[in-house]
């Protein structure tokens, strides 16, 4: 393909950390600061992003719009999109049901865009950790190696809009499902009195778990973003004519951890657990 602007909706610390590989790369990656928080602006300062200044402005110089935001507002941003008569290419990056993915898609292409399926796997992409882009849709195996950058990987899949979001929701709802699961066991524990010896159990025989409560402890700063991915896991699996009921709860899990966001550290684990059993009382 031939060289490309590509704007990053929003740069939170995903869209900032996959802008500066695509920097790295050599492309011109653009943002929007109208209506950002300071935090967003310094994420994207340090990323080397170009400030567009409007969302108008990012998508009038941009081929590709890559959307990188909390799940309860891909939709959304999506329509925002559209409204602008935008003719590029939108690739939804956001950890959302296929269904969503598909409605958002109806937006785009409504109003003359080309809209891509993504889902991302892993964690931010910068020195010594990797993230893997799915996409899925129209043209992505010439799209794919585009978005390659570094510790970028971006991945083509054979299947139509709707593909590379199951993906994403299907590695989510064991990976997030299975740490909001062990933590709400842990904090059960811990009310009856028995976590130690719960402990000490799956220290012997359920080594995965232990490591899932410390997942937990360092993502109860970002859980606020997860209820909204686990409504939309709850949402595929419904789709699917599978019971919704886990991942409605993994998201109360989640609600329930929202007061330490920003956090500047990983709360101590009695403090999630606290958090966990005594919300609402």
């Amino acid at each position: 393909m031939a060289e490309h602007t590509i704007a990053i909706l929003h740069p939170g610390e995903m869209g900032a950390a996959i802008g500066a590989r695509l920097r790295a790369k050599g492309l011109r990656v653009l943002w929007a600061s109208a209506g950002r928080s300071a935090a967003t602006r310094d994420r994207a300062t340090q990323a080397d992003l170009e400030d567009a200044g409007t969302l108008r402005d990012a998508l009038a110089a941009s081929a590709i719009v890559l959307s990188v935001c909390p799940p309860h507002g891909a939709l959304a941003l999506a329509r925002e999109v559209a409204a602008t008569r935008y003719r590029g290419l939108f690739v939804d990056a956001n950890a959302v049901a296929p269904g969503t993915s598909r409605e958002a898609a109806l937006a785009i292409e409504s109003a003359g865009g080309t809209f891509v399926d993504g889902g991302i796997i892993g964690p931010p992409p910068r020195e010594g950790t990797s993230a893997r882009l799915y996409l899925s849709g129209r043209d992505v195996a010439r799209l794919a190696p585009l978005l390659s950058s570094g510790e970028l990987v971006a991945h083509a899949l054979d299947g139509p809009v709707g593909a590379a979001s199951a993906l994403k929701a299907a590695y989510a709802a064991w990976n997030k499902g299975a740490t909001a699961l062990a933590g709400a066991v842990r904090a059960f524990a811990a009310q009856a009195g028995v976590g130690d010896a719960l402990v000490a159990e799956w220290q012997g025989t359920q080594p995965d778990a232990m490591k899932r409560l410390e997942q937990l402890r360092g993502a109860a700063r970002k859980a606020w973003r997860w209820t909204g991915e686990m409504d939309e896991l709850a949402a595929a699996f419904a789709e699917a004519g599978l019971p919704e009921g886990f991942h409605v709860a993994a998201g109360e899990v989640y609600e329930r951890l929202a007061s330490f966001k920003d956090a500047r550290t990983a709360p101590p684990a009695e403090e999630v657990f606290a958090a966990l059993r005594n919300a609402g009382h």
